[in-house]
């Protein structure tokens, strides 16, 4: 599957400020670094599904959520993948191209459509080259995002399907701040590198006992509580390193 392109919305001057304040990494940045990024910034529409890049593609540009929730895939030999990152309106994708890498070296898809921010990499990298407040968050961050590759791991590893799926859904929730969103299980397959078939009896663990409603490609999240009792102790170490 190639990269689609995103549908572009207009950023009015006014709007500007108030998108970057919907990202972590850009709100309250010191105004010249805030002004130097703002007429590079452009909004985008995401879809559900949709791929920004493909692992081991040259891209060109770096994306910060606002609104959208982005997972990080690592592709196998046997063409499925698993996701090993979620990223929210707390960090951005293409963390690897901004510190240096040639290519990606993970598959970037949309996992919860919504808005995001895109800037040319080049120039968010002469950004970055100047070592000031931007510098630091993204540094912050890139350690952050070292550790959850490390516990994402770890889950993959160890746990039971039904932990890893309720663990995948509280970080989900976590960014889309609803309790209801679209997830289709082929999605969830794709996601936690396993058998739709598989998916399909975890999710009815978790529906059964009253923790999700699944209907139509959509999940509601009816107990968050029980979901963390649910959850593998991977859920807090992740959501500790946001």
């Amino acid at each position: 599957m190639d990269p689609e392109s995103p549908q572009m919305k207009r950023i009015e001057p006014c709007a500007q400020v108030v998108e970057i304040s919907r990202n972590q990494l850009l709100a309250g940045l010191p105004p010249t670094e805030s002004q130097r990024l703002l007429s590079h910034l452009q909004l985008l529409s995401l879809r559900q599904n949709q791929l920004l890049f493909l692992q081991g593609e040259t891209a060109h540009h770096v994306y910060f959520p606002v609104g959208a929730v982005i997972s990080l895939l690592v592709s196998l030999e046997n063409g499925g993948s698993v996701a090993v990152g979620l990223i929210g309106s707390e960090g951005l994708a293409g963390l690897g191209l901004l510190l240096g890498g040639k290519t990606a070296t993970q598959g970037v898809v949309v996992q919860a459509p919504g808005d995001c921010l895109r800037v040319n990499l080049e120039v968010l990298r002469e950004e970055f080259e100047r070592r000031g407040a931007l510098h630091d968050r993204i540094l912050g961050y890139a350690r952050k995002r070292l550790a959850q590759t490390s516990q994402a791991v770890a889950c993959n590893r160890v746990h039971l399907l039904e932990q890893r799926l309720a663990c995948w859904l509280l970080m989900v929730h976590d960014r889309v701040k609803k309790d209801e969103f679209p997830m289709t299980h082929e999605f969830l397959s794709s996601m936690l590198g396993t058998p739709r078939s598989e998916v399909t009896i975890a999710a009815g663990v978790l529906r059964k006992a009253w923790l999700i409603r699944y209907w139509r490609g959509r999940i509601t999240i009816l107990d968050r509580r029980g979901l963390e009792d649910a959850a593998c102790e991977c859920y807090r170490v992740l959501s500790e390193a946001r």
